[in-house]
């Protein structure tokens, strides 16, 4: 996937965080020059525009955007509420907006509709499971938004129970398939790891890894509940 052209630079905070964590790769511009002068080969694969602090410079970038010989899209807005009622007759320069402070939550969600409705871009390769999102290209995680601080093998063995939800695997499968053949740890090692991913992944969701007694662990539901 080319990058998402987003403005302005520095980028706010919590937008790219939100990016990051959704796992889309972006490039950010300062100015219209900018924005011609740093556009990979391929073009952009859309823009992330941040209205609120600067919303005639965001909204020229747009018109800008718009008026190419192929329009670039989608556009998502980022705005602020006191200027939503200057939207109605700037409809032309942009897909759809979020309010700002942005969720990266409602800021996935919303891309990945334009996305689809547009048929450009691809995502990267992503283990979901209700709050939970694994990027397996940036090695990041996040539970409903909030990144994990995970250690390597913390996230190897989070993605290896995540992309096996409902499977139950023993303490010795779990260090062959994660830790590997040539590891001579024992199964306290397992059990280690588990107590800081459930102590890391917080109250609300430490219940995603579940013990099965004299077996071991699994991750998510069975497919007859819990």
């Amino acid at each position: 996937m080319e990058p998402l052209l987003v403005f302005p630079d520095p980028v706010p905070p919590d937008v790219a965080q939100g990016l990051d964590l959704g796992g889309y790769p972006w490039k950010a511009v300062s100015s219209v020059e900018a924005a011609s002068r740093l556009e990979p080969e391929d073009g952009w694969a859309g823009a992330v525009i941040c209205a609120d602090s600067d919303p005639e410079s965001a909204f020229a970038l747009c018109r800008t955007l718009r008026k190419r010989d192929i329009p670039l899209e989608p556009v998502l807005l980022v705005i602020g509420a006191a200027e939503l009622g200057g939207l109605e007759l700037r409809e032309d320069l942009f897909d759809d907006f979020v309010l700002t402070p942005s969720r990266s939550v409602e800021l996935d969600a919303r891309l990945k509709h334009l996305f689809f409705r547009t048929g450009r871009g691809t995502r990267p390769e992503l283990i979901e499971y209700g709050p939970l999102a694994l990027n397996l290209e940036t090695y990041q995680a996040a539970i409903s938004g909030r990144p994990l601080d995970l250690t390597y093998m913390e996230y190897e063995l989070l993605k290896f129970l995540a992309g096996h939800p409902g499977k139950v695997f023993t303490r010795e499968t779990l260090l062959s398939r994660v830790w590997g053949y040539d590891y001579y740890g024992g199964a306290r090692t397992v059990d280690v790891h588990i107590r800081r991913l459930r102590a890391k992944l917080g109250e609300e969701h430490a219940n995603l890894i579940s013990t099965v007694r004299s077996v071991g662990y699994r991750f998510g539901e069975t497919r007859w509940g819990s």
